[in-house]
């Protein structure tokens, strides 16, 4: 399974997610780093067969208007701590998970908790 880290999530994250065996990757890391547009992110993502993990609300339009990026979390915890982030994704790891394993799929981790979602058809 690969993932790539958005700008505003913690580099603490992509090292738990390494720990537990999955290819995690910041986005400081690739292409123009924190300077990479949304729609570059997108594109990288879905070329390299990767999950987004992000808090940023434009990916989501972009996931159910034009179906990219294909697989994506997205956080809205607010202000919680890194170590509050990184127990919350770790308890959802296993339904995060079997989203890799589909064509499309979106997720929302909240405080009240996870909301799947996915689009029906391609746009068009």
């Amino acid at each position: 399974m690969r993932v790539l880290c958005d700008v505003h999530i913690s580099y603490r994250l992509v090292n738990r997610l390494r720990e537990l065996g999955v290819d995690a990757t910041h986005v400081n890391r690739i292409l123009d780093g924190s300077e990479t547009t949304d729609s570059a992110i997108s594109a990288f993502v879905d070329k390299n067969d990767m999950l987004l993990i992000t808090k940023d609300g434009d990916f989501r339009d972009s996931h159910f208007l034009r179906g990219t990026p294909a697989r994506m979390v997205r956080l809205i915890l607010g202000n919680l701590s890194n170590t509050e982030v990184i127990a919350i994704v770790e308890a959802s790891w296993s339904s995060i998970a079997a989203c890799c394993s589909a064509t499309s799929c979106y997720i929302e981790l909240s405080r009240e908790g996870m909301v799947l979602g996915a689009r029906s058809q391609p746009p068009g």
